[in-house]
Order: structure tokens, then sequence, then C-alpha cells
């Protein structure tokens, strides 16, 4: 069952801070498993490709069939149904438009010294996707991470996707035809986020790895952060929902599940100062889950890692939420601002009582890739500038250096790295 847990209860400090420190992520030690498949693609490439792939997936891969060509593409366009792809295109137009507003300016100016400075901004040049793959896979997740790519103006996204047996889901080729993908290959776990970084034969290295995938997926992309940029390690989907009595509880209760579907190491929690509102909605949960398709997934989330908050004020979820940094957060409020106002980590806030968190993951715009994990007390959604990088640049003249070299070769000689001083010193002395 979930837990239910009462704020300014004799044992709250105890029951909060276990639920705050409850691992949910799979405990695989699948470390050894991928540095071995990374070695074998570091040495045979393609071929090794070929060969995980045939044992993994099931599916006879050849150079021949690597790469999905342009014709395979538009036949599973034509495969999707009309209004499949329309959903797809409103996304992809709210997607775009959205983060078309994060493109940042660059920055360039003299100060009082005379010295010219500030910075540019220029897209990374090529960004590899991963995207799970098989019937059971995400095109709104291409769209997430493959339009801020392309909004940036990366000039070359290579994505890798399995097929298991096969089979992909002809949405998923879809939605990359319409973010602009530039190539797809037909390759999934570790070996392919290690055709990515390292290169092969076939596929040309990327400078950053972005997208979700399973613990070896996971994994791979934290062995090769240094080689290669990535997006995050990112953990089981959650939701906080934050809602007073005046809401319908069939609502929450569906709010509550649809993150609880995603895995069953999701979690979901309900804040709420009304008893009555609360019981509601756990009996809502249970009805829900008699007719919902994911409901062995949904109900075993719920049951492990689920949590009903009750508080005597609203006011007293601040801190709460402040200390669980959720990755979605729903204020199901009258005064949703005032609260919004707030809270200090949350990867996503939706606001209001006519905002399901589900809105995010399709069609409003921000992007759902989030911080999992409570990482949001000190990182971000995927966005625009996770597809940039920053230049600063210097410029001066004789009398900018006459007045701030001094200072520079007065703090070189105390650091004792006299060259440094000398460079600078040698400039004033002419």
């Amino acid at each position: 069952m979930p837990a239910r847990i009462e704020f300014g209860g004799p044992d709250f400090a105890v029951e909060f801070a276990s639920f705050l420190n409850r691992r949910r992520d799979a405990d695989e030690n699948v470390a050894a498993a991928v540095t071995d498949i990374i070695e074998q693609v570091r040495r045979d490439g393609d071929q090794a490709l070929i060969a995980l792939t045939n044992r993994f997936d099931g599916f006879a891969l050849s150079a021949d069939n690597l790469k999905f060509t342009a014709g395979e593409i538009s036949e599973a366009r034509q495969r999707c149904a009309a209004a499949d792809l329309d959903a797809l295109n409103l996304a992809a137009t709210r997607i775009r438009e959205y983060h078309q507003r994060q493109m940042p300016d660059d920055l360039d100016y003299t100060d009082t010294a005379g010295m010219r400075l500030g910075y540019r901004w220029r897209p990374i040049s090529a960004v590899g996707m991963y995207v799970p793959g098989g019937t059971a896979s995400y095109p709104s997740s291409v769209l997430m991470n493959a339009l801020p790519a392309k909004v940036a103006g990366v000039g070359r996204l290579a994505m890798v996707v399995p097929s298991p047996s096969g089979e992909i889901n002809p949405l998923v080729l879809a939605a990359a035809s319409i973010a602009g993908v530039d190539e797809i290959y037909r390759i999934g776990g570790a070996q392919g986020i290690a055709a990515l970084a390292l290169g092969t034969k076939t596929i040309q290295p990327v400078d950053k790895i972005v997208g979700p995938g399973n613990a070896y997926v996971a994994e791979a992309k934290r062995q090769f952060f240094g080689t290669v940029g990535i997006d995050m390690i990112a953990g089981p989907s959650e939701i906080l929902v934050v809602a007073d009595g005046q809401n319908d509880p069939n609502w929450i209760a569906a709010d509550l599940l649809s993150q609880a579907e995603h895995d069953v190491g999701a979690q979901s929690v309900l804040i709420t100062d009304d008893a009555g509102f609360a019981d509601q909605v756990l009996q809502s949960i249970d009805k829900h889950l008699e007719t919902l398709p994911r409901a062995k997934i949904a109900g075993a989330s719920w049951d492990n890692n689920g949590a009903v908050i009750l508080v005597e004020k609203l006011d007293h979820a601040v801190a709460l939420i402040n200390a669980i940094a959720p990755e979605h957060l729903e204020l199901a409020v009258e005064d949703s601002d005032g609260l919004f106002a707030r809270i200090e980590h949350a990867g996503s806030v939706f606001l209001g009582r006519y905002t399901p968190e589900a809105l995010g993951d399709y069609v409003a715009g921000p992007n759902h890739v989030l911080p999992t994990m409570r990482s949001a007390r000190f990182s971000s959604g995927l966005g625009v500038l996770d597809f940039m990088k920053r230049t600063s640049f210097i410029g001066g003249d004789k009398a900018s250096l006459e007045k701030i070299g001094p200072a520079a070769v007065t703090l070189a000689e105390a650091e004792g790295l006299d060259a440094h001083a000398l460079s600078v010193a040698l400039r004033l002395r002419k």
C-alpha cells in the first residue's frame, strides 16, 4: 500500500526522511557487461553492432540494412493513421515554437578599461539521440529530444533505435521525419551508445548523446561522459500533486496514475489538506486500476512507491515540495501562482485544476525530458542550451592593457607562474 504520512505527527520527520531516501532505480550491476559491449564495438565496429543486434534483438542486421532508408521512413509515415500524424504535427509545432524562444543572444561590449568582452553561442556540430524501440515506444520523446537540437542549429542529428524481431513503431520514424532527424540506425542498447560515441565504418561519431533508455543505456552514457557530452542519467518518472478538496478526486487519481503506469519504479505523491478528499482519491485509484490496460505496472508503482501526505494547511506543502524536488509538480489549488512563487526545486510545474501533467508530455510545448531523483535541486529540463556552447572572447589595445595588465602581473607572480607574468610584463615594457 502507498505510504500515508501526516505532517506534524510524532513520527513525521522519520517517516518523511525514509520516504525521501527510498531507492527506486533498478539495482542492476550492469557496469561490467556494458564495458564488455563497448570494447567489442571499439574493436570490431559494424561487425560488433551486427553480432550484438542479432544476439539481443533477434534481428538479422547487416551492413546493408543498418541504416533506415528514405523509402523505409516514407513507407512508415504512410502506415500511420492520419489523426496520429496530425497530433504529432501539432505537438511538433508547439514544441518548436516554445524552444525557439529559448535561443540566447550573443554579448559584445567594451568596458570602462577599454577592453572588448563578450561571448557568442554556437550549436554543437553533431548530436546522437537514443530512442527506445519496439512497439512500446514513445514518438513524443523523439520530438522532445530532436526539436530543441534542430532549433539550436545542430548540423547533424543521428538517431539510434532498436527494432526487436524487426519490429518498430512507425510513429517513431514519422516523428523523426517531422523533427528533421538526419540519420536513423536500427541499433539499440549499450552498443547503440557506443556506436554514436566511438563511430564505426557506417556511423560517424557525435559530440553529445541525449535520450532515455534502460539501465544498460544509462550506464553506457555514464561511461562515455567526457568522451562525449550527455544530457543526464535519468531515473524513474515522478509526479507530485498538491490538491485541495475542491478538485474532482477522479481527475487527481488519474493524474497520479499517469506517471505510475510508466514503470514499476515510478513515484506518485499526493499532498492535500483534506483527509476526506485523500480517501476519495484512494478509492478512485482503485477504480481506475480495474480498467487501465497498464494496471499491473501502475498498481505496483503506486503500492510500492506512492504516498499521501496530509498537511494542516497548504502552506506547509512548500517545504515538502522543495525537499522532494519532483520531476513533475501539479498545483491543483485555487491560488496556484501564489504557491508556485515559493517553489524552488521542480522540473516542471503545472498550474491550476485544468493543466494535467499529461499535457506536458505531449503538446503543451515545454520539454518533457526532466530531472528525476531529486536532481531538480541542481539541474533543469532539456532545452536549446543543451545543444549549444558558449565561447567567451577578450580584445584589448595598448591603453586597456596598461590599465589592467599590472594587476595580472601581480597575481601571476603571487601564484608563482612567472611565464604568465612575463607574457604581460613584456607588453607593458614596450
